[in-house]
């Protein structure tokens, strides 16, 4: 087939007038092949830029509801901050003409040729991805003044020099057999070491540690399944795309390589996660964990990104399948050593990224278990020491400054009450969603009032409803709420019929109602949002078990039924 082509080819060059013989077409054919080149890094960029999305979704369902919006903006910033600083002085680090440790030139784009526009694209979305990364580690208590600075940092300075060692013509690691096809090391292993430094420096959550402390889990597990079906989707063309060609010969073999070994270690990954989880090695509760098999995958996806291009699939399989026992492990360390990750991004992104490195010069055609020298993976650890020197030591030093000045942390009665209303006046779920008339079609004036008595803590708020036109729901100094089904005699809780807190069969609905002067809590002894002067005492709350309604009491009341 391809000697008929080149046959026919031949032939169209022949009719063509003398003046317009090969050397006519030759420009013609040069300029498709770069439109070629061009259009396919465009394209796989726009999936690539797809990921915020599937990191959105990932963190709102791993994040309590109260700090939803919070989070979703940080990811969309990511975007828009991570454009200008990468458009500023990010791209000129990492691409432009320099030397062996930073790029000097196209500042803002000054004299940045048009045909550079797309690789431009494509590596401004894989900074994005590296900021985003450290957000969700530092998730729920993180000023936003201090996101801000952090997230102009990793785009604009951090992340771009990395690049400009590894993948710049001119770049130190360029020069050695470092290989690291995708950027395990480059976007991941920076990534989460700067994700891990600012956990620490952060401090975990009120609640998440100490004598009461206790895991403090996401509100929608479907949120968080949403983005992370997209972060897979979206990790084939990161790893096919950077091949950054297609028109070369060999191009279309290795993006189909990339793709395919991806999507190997991913699956690898994630069962192997899915199935040690389930045994129970690791003291947990024997379960089939959706969301630890989904970040498994992710951390197969991150871990085989170094090699791609180059391991058979046999050894993707191996790859993904190593990964699973890593990210489990450092899951499960994190905790012990009291480093707070909500997102777990720490173990999916440093732990991968690492174990890419290592795993490349492993398995790569001509690595160490074909026979091959050690001399990839020497010079694949001295890349990894020195991410990890400029990452972490410039993020020590960042994020240290910022805790210095006071600026790193919200207060603590910030975060006691969530950032949606206070920082952005946006709830996630506002409080008139939350009347489900569902549970209670009468019409009847006590029956209104008390409609929402019978509902999981998630879906009711310990205020009383003709509150509802201006309070919205608030954490409330007391005991966990729980859930109780309606009354076999249907009676509702007018003055007669209040729970007796002296009666055992009432002793649940005794602590959800701590005060016996009403049909619902007495409102002058709750917190309001704008009392915050009543919350100035729970300032040494840092580390102690926050004081509010928990979806885990609802999952404490259905195991007992």
């Amino acid at each position: 087939m391809a000697s008929e082509d080149n046959l026919n080819l031949e032939n169209a060059i022949q009719i063509l007038p003398p003046s317009q013989g090969l050397e006519a077409v030759a420009p013609a054919l040069s300029q498709l092949q770069e439109n070629v080149d061009v259009f396919f890094q465009v394209v796989c960029g726009f999936f690539v830029f797809f990921l915020q999305c599937g990191f959105a979704f990932l963190e709102a369902g791993a994040v309590r509801s109260k700090n939803t919006t919070n989070i979703l903006i940080k990811n969309m910033l990511d975007v828009f901050i991570g454009g200008l600083a990468y458009w500023l002085v990010g791209y000129p680090l990492a691409f432009g003409e320099g030397n062996g440790f930073c790029g000097t030139t196209y500042w803002a784009s000054t004299g940045l040729p048009d045909q550079k526009l797309a690789l431009w694209f494509f590596q401004f979305v894989f900074a994005a991805t590296a900021a985003t990364i450290v957000s969700g580690s530092m998730a729920e208590r993180c000023a936003f003044n201090a996101y801000l600075i952090y997230s102009i940092a990793l785009t604009g300075v951090i992340y771009p020099v990395v690049s400009h060692w590894a993948w710049s013509d001119e770049g130190w690691l360029t020069a050695h057999p470092y290989q690291d096809f995708a950027g395990s090391g480059v976007v991941h292993l920076t990534g989460g070491v700067a994700a891990l430094i600012g956990a620490i420096i952060l401090g975990s959550r009120i609640g998440r540690f100490g004598a009461n402390g206790k895991e403090l889990r996401g509100h929608s597990v479907p949120l968080a399944a949403l983005g992370g079906f997209i972060l897979l989707f979206g990790f084939l063309a990161f790893n096919g795309g950077s091949q950054a060609s297609i028109s070369q010969e060999g191009d279309a073999a290795a993006v189909a390589k990339a793709i395919v070994n991806t999507v190997i270690s991913g699956c690898s990954g994630g069962i192997t996660v899915l199935l040690l989880y389930r045994s129970g090695l690791f003291g947990r509760p024997c379960t089939w964990s959706f969301l630890m098999a989904v970040n498994g995958a992710l951390t197969g996806m991150v871990s085989i990104c170094a090699g791609c291009n180059v391991v058979r699939p046999w050894g993707a399989c191996v790859t993904g399948v190593v990964a699973g026992p890593i990210f489990l492990g450092i899951h499960f360390l994190l905790p012990k050593v009291r480093v707070d990750d909500p997102l777990d991004a720490v173990a999916v992104h440093m732990g991968g990224g690492l174990w890419g490195l290592v795993a490349v010069a492993l398995f790569q055609e001509d690595g160490i278990v074909f026979g091959g020298t050690p001399e990839v993976l020497a010079w694949n650890m001295a890349g990894a020491l020195a991410i990890i020197g400029w990452s972490g030591g410039l993020c020590c030093i960042m994020f240290g400054v910022l805790r210095l000045l006071g600026i790193l942390r919200v207060s603590p009665e910030m975060e006691v009450q969530g950032l949606d209303i206070l920082k952005h006046g946006e709830p996630a779920y506002p409080a008139e969603s939350w009347q489900e008339n569902q549970y209670n079609g009468s019409t009847k004036a006590e029956d209104v009032i008390n409609r929402n008595l019978y509902l999981p803590p998630n879906m009711s708020a310990p205020w009383h409803p003709s509150w509802a036109g201006y309070q919205y729901p608030v954490p409330y100094p007391g005991p966990s709420m729980y859930w109780t089904l309606p009354d076999s005699r249907k009676q509702r809780f007018a003055a007669a019929h209040r729970p007796n807190h002296a009666s055992a069969a009432n002793s649940k609905m005794s602590e959800f109602y701590p005060h016996d002067n009403g049909p619902n809590f007495d409102p002058m002894s709750q917190i309001r949002h704008h009392d915050m002067q009543d919350l100035k005492g729970h300032r040494g709350l840092r580390g102690q078990r926050p004081q509010g309604y928990l979806n885990e009491a609802f999952d404490d009341e259905t195991s007992k039924l």
